[in-house]
Formats: structure tokens, C-alpha cells, sequence
């Protein structure tokens, strides 16, 4: 327990991290809002057509956003309330979805219906300190689809944290530099599945209006209580910056660590490594029209963390390329529409057609009509 003490304090006083740039409630010491208390809601509704796709609706299992193809259905809808008087604050969501079922499967029924539940105060002048469920303050995109440059999510982000249960303390150091250590329960999840606690950082500078950089880190053991202990060690970085009024560019980049099962005899320290990365280019094309790009790729000793909690000696690496085309029209400023195209390629044949076959290439077609309050 002690090297956990001390590193849970070292975290939350060198201060590493800042709110992920799509996290709602980024803090700044500001005034006191008019009134504390607000409301918000956001529905996602979507249809989706996989071409060649298996005699299912289910898209791929690495795939928790907009996972449902030739069906009429709501990714995520969420309603809530936040409270912010300066000096305390806190928020009550509740949401649910297509996004819910797949992402928060291993919850608890009861409390994978929360979005956010968090309660928190200032212990001192241009900090925060927020205990509950809130947004994951890992990658550049979000659970909800009006925050992010593309409709569908990348690989990196279905496979990273969404959402996180502990305690984070948040620091302004200055208007461009926001600092933020937190203890969690784990890797994306509410009910805590060990005796173990894990750490994350994360650093975020805005060096100027248009350039924004991100540096976040998580270190924990991610195995459940009966199982063998296996370190994961984990760092995402991301940089965006506003070229012009219409053009902006992104750049992302993950890697991370985990402790890795051994062949008999083999009495060596091993991990499996994954890492991925993604551009996103965003034009403006006129007032109401937005066009997206993407290019990504993901690649994973055994499958771990996209394919497998804790991988055998004998599983196949992962490695899976593509790209994203996205059209978006905004007929007001609380209405987004948008259709976006997506080709995946792999490595190995891992996408299942009708009939059992299975290929390399996987292509889809995705449209959303999305409502914010």
C-alpha cells in the first residue's frame, strides 16, 4: 500500500494532467456563473449499413460507438444536470444507448446508466477536487459524437477510457497550462474488479489560440482480484491546432505496456506493446458545411487490449489500417448532420461475412442526426 500512497501523492502534487480537451467541464478559476445550476441533454440517433457484413446487426466487437448496422437506433442519449457556484460543484447525467449496452457491458446494471456523478470543491484558490464518475481525461475524442471532429470514433479512442470512477484534483497554473493527477478504480470501469487502485496524469498547454497540446499517462493493474497480477502502463499524446478559420489539423499518437503471460521455462519479464495513431484534417467548406478526414492505424502484440483482457502465448498479433471520409451539415447551432464513409484493412482475415467467410477488408456507412441542449 505505501508505494501506492506515494505514488497517488507524487501524481497529485508534481501534477501532470489537465481535463481531456473534449472533457464538458474543463476548469478555469472564473467567476461565479449567474445561476449554479444548469441543464444539458444530447440525443445521437443513427443508421448504419455494413457492406458485405455478417448475417448480423453487430458491427465488429472493437467497435462501441454506432455499433449496430441496418437498424434505426440512438447511440447515446443523455440528460443532466450540472451545478457550478465557483466554490463547489457537481453534475448528475444519466444516458443510454446503443453506445451504453457495448461499452458499459461489465457494470453494474444501476450504474451503467450514469454519464457523470461526481461532487467537488476548491481546496485552494484556481484548484479542484472532484470525487465520482466523470470523462476520461485520456484522447482527443468523447462519448458524445458533437464534440469530435469525425462521427465514428477512431480505434484508439474505442479501445482507450471513455469514462473513469476516483478522485482527480485539477490546477490552473496559468490561463495556458492546466495540470491534473487522479487516483481511479481502474481502466474504464465503475465497479472496482481488484484490491488495487490506479493512477493517471495529464498535462495540457495552449501555447496560443490555435495550437493546443496534450500529454496524459495511466499506470495500474488492470486484472481481476483471482487473477495474476500484470502491470499496464499507458500514455496518450494529441496536438490540434487551427491552421485558418476552416482548416484544422490533429495529430494523435498512444502507446502502452502491459505485463505479458510467459511460455514455460521463460522466467523473463515480458510485456505486450500496442500502439496507434491517427490525423484528422477538418475543412469548412461554407456557414452550415463541415468535411472531415481521417487516417489511423492500430497495432497490438496478441490482440492485447483491442482483442483480449489478458492474452495467451498462442494469440495473433493485431494490426488494422484505414481511413474515414465525413460530410456534416449544421442547420442550427444545436443540430448536427452527418454521413461518413469508413474502409478498414487488417492484417489477417478478422471480418466475418454472410455465410462464415471471412476477409481483410471491412467498409461502412454511417449517418446521425444529433440534438444538444
Amino acid at each position: 500500500m505505501k508505494p501506492l500512497v506515494l505514488l497517488t501523492a507524487t501524481a497529485l502534487l508534481t501534477a501532470s494532467a489537465a481535463m481531456a480537451q473534449t472533457t464538458p467541464d474543463s476548469t478555469a478559476a472564473a467567476a461565479a456563473p449567474a445561476n449554479p445550476l444548469t441543464t444539458y441533454g444530447f440525443v445521437d440517433g443513427y443508421y448504419g449499413y455494413d457492406f458485405k457484413h455478417a448475417a448480423t446487426n453487430q458491427r465488429p466487437g472493437f467497435l462501441y460507438s454506432h455499433n449496430r448496422q441496418n437498424e434505426f437506433t440512438v447511440n447515446n442519449a443523455v440528460i443532466g444536470l450540472r451545478y457550478d457556484n465557483g466554490q463547489v460543484r457537481g453534475a448528475l447525467g444519466l444516458h443510454a444507448g446503443t453506445y451504453v449496452s457495448a461499452n458499459y457491458a461489465a457494470e453494474d446494471q444501476v450504474l451503467k446508466h450514469l454519464y457523470e456523478a461526481y461532487a467537488g470543491f476548491r481546496p485552494f484558490k484556481k484548484a479542484w477536487l472532484d470525487v465520482g464518475i466523470f470523462g476520461s481525461h485520456i484522447g482527443f475524442e468523447s462519448a458524445l459524437s458533437k464534440d469530435n471532429w469525425t462521427l465514428t470514433r477512431s480505434l484508439m479512442a474505442e479501445n482507450s477510457p471513455y469514462y473513469e470512477a476516483g478522485a482527480r484534483l485539477t490546477y490552473e497554473v496559468s490561463p495556458k497550462l492546466t495540470l491534473t493527477g487522479l487516483v481511479l478504480n481502474g481502466w474504464q470501469n465503475i465497479r472496482e474488479n481488484n484490491q488495487a487502485k490506479a493512477v493517471g496524469t495529464q498535462i495540457q498547454w495552449k501555447p496560443t489560440d490555435k495550437l493546443l497540446i496534450n500529454s496524459s499517462t495511466f499506470y495500474g493493474n488492470e486484472q481481476p482480484q483471482d487473477s495474476v497480477r500484470r502491470r499496464r502502463y499507458f500514455h496518450d499524446f494529441y496536438v490540434s491546432y487551427a491552421a485558418t478559420d476552416r482548416l484544422s489539423l490533429a495529430l494523435v499518437f498512444d502507446v502502452g505496456k502491459q505485463q505479458a503471460d510467459r511460455p514455460t521455462g521463460d522466467n523473463s519479464e515480458q510485456y505486450d506493446t500496442w500502439h496507434t495513431g491517427a490525423a484528422f484534417v477538418r475543412y469548412q467548406l461554407a456557414e452550415q458545411w463541415t468535411a472531415a478526414l481521417r487516417g489511423e492505424y492500430y497495432k497490438a502484440e496478441r490482440g492485447v487490449i483491442i482483442n483480449a483482457y489478458a492474452p495467451a502465448v498462442s494469440d495473433a498479433n493485431v494490426f488494422i489500417r484505414g481511413g474515414s471520409l465525413g460530410l456534416d451539415y449544421a442547420p442550427t447551432g444545436n443540430v448536427l448532420v452527418r454521413l461518413e464513409g469508413r474502409v478498414l484493412n487488417a492484417a489477417d482475415k478478422v471480418f466475418r461475412e454472410a455465410g462464415g467467410a471471412t476477409r481483410s477488408t471491412y467498409t461502412n456507412l454511417t449517418s446521425s442526426i444529433a440534438l444538444s441542449f
